[in-house]
């Protein structure tokens, strides 16, 4: 942006209205949202990145079909802080009905807000199920699944979709049209198409064209790693918030970071080793409380791996945790190498990007 003038705060709240009335209206009160990712977005994680400073976090995606069955598993993916500020259950699916059905457990499970999934890629949601992105190539359907979701709730419904399937069929801004038909409160927009999967780069100019379609709130994602990242795509998305998905891997402090920079124009620090050190034990013991020690333990690998990131001999420290199937070792080589990293040097250790 070169050494023009900035002005600050970038980000606004955003209120979400409620077809329940007032009570169960939403307010975005810093809108620097959590995305869903699967596998990633659990509760141990979405607790800790909203204690840290997110203005919104989402579940995992969870299928309609599976949280109708209510089985342990789902449940457990779909629980959610109740009191301590917005928090999201994302629902995929295909069926009107289901969505509707798994939408009103979600809420009586203690969800503020229930998001929709048209934004998926991976192939057993968008091919084998035809859900997810897949229904951004079907209008008619996407829409009787949007109203039907909306109007089955009694909390504000929002929809997470991307440019489209292909770049033959960019039609984000007719669906979000449709969206805001059907009762959605709000939208959020990866800049990619379907068929572009994670590869190439995000699109912030193309969000601009669905902020101008509608009047209800755009939301920005895809590709906002650093603070400046997050300004830029506000400016061309025109956007009304952002939305973090791998930026925050290993790095759960990283929201806050957006959130202040977006409201004071001033950059925090990454946190000290020892901040970061203490982060990841406290979210390694929440994840073994949260799945038992042993699945704990699996689910805590990549986690573990994300946060290393930078220090030496991380390549080999992430090799020797994914042999390692005793919990109590894996903290004792967490503490390890953290030791070594800050007897190495008094700066801090850069978290990549």
């Amino acid at each position: 942006m070169g050494n023009e003038m900035r002005s600050f705060p970038k980000l606004h709240p955003i209120r979400l209205k409620a077809p329940g009335g007032a009570a169960r209206d939403v307010t975005i009160e810093t809108p620097v949202i959590l995305a869903p990712m699967s596998g990633v977005t659990d509760l141990p994680f979405r607790r800790l990145v909203k204690s840290m400073g997110a203005g919104l976090v989402v579940s995992e995606m969870i299928a309609s079909w599976a949280m109708i069955r209510e089985n342990a598993a789902t449940l457990r993916m779909a629980s959610v802080d109740e009191g301590t500020g917005p928090n999201s259950v994302q629902l995929a699916g295909c069926d009107p009905a289901a969505m509707a059905e798994a939408a009103r457990i979600a809420v009586a499970g203690g969800a503020d807000l229930v998001d929709i999934n048209f934004g998926c890629p991976v192939k057993k949601v968008a091919v084998g199920q035809m859900a997810g992105s897949a229904l951004m190539r079907d209008e008619v359907q996407a829409g009787r699944i949007l109203e039907a979701t909306a109007k089955a709730v009694d909390v504000p419904v929002t929809l997470k979709m991307r440019m489209g399937w292909d770049r033959q069929s960019l039609n984000a801004p007719t669906l979000a049209r449709i969206a805001q038909e059907s009762g959605i409160a709000m939208v959020t927009v990866h800049g990619r198409t379907r068929q572009q999967f994670y590869e190439g780069t995000a699109d912030w100019d193309f969000i601009a064209s669905v902020k101008a379609a509608v009047a209800i709130p755009v939301i920005a994602n895809g590709d906002i790693t650093t603070e400046d990242e997050a300004e830029e795509a506000l400016r061309r998305s025109q956007a009304d918030g952002v939305m973090i998905g791998r930026g925050a891997y290993g790095r759960p402090w990283f929201l806050a970071q957006v959130a202040r920079y977006l409201a004071t124009g001033q950059k925090l620090p990454a946190p000290d080793l020892e901040m970061r050190r203490d982060v990841l034990i406290g979210h390694y013991r929440a994840m073994r409380a949260h799945y038992g020690e042993q699945p704990g333990l699996r689910v805590a690998r990549k986690h573990i791996g994300w946060y290393v990131r930078g220090l030496p001999g991380a390549a080999e420290f992430r090799a020797a945790v994914n042999r390692q199937d005793d919990s109590a070792a894996v903290e004792a080589m967490i503490h390890d190498i953290y030791a070594r990293a800050m007897g190495e040097t008094d700066a801090p250790v850069q978290a990549a990007a």
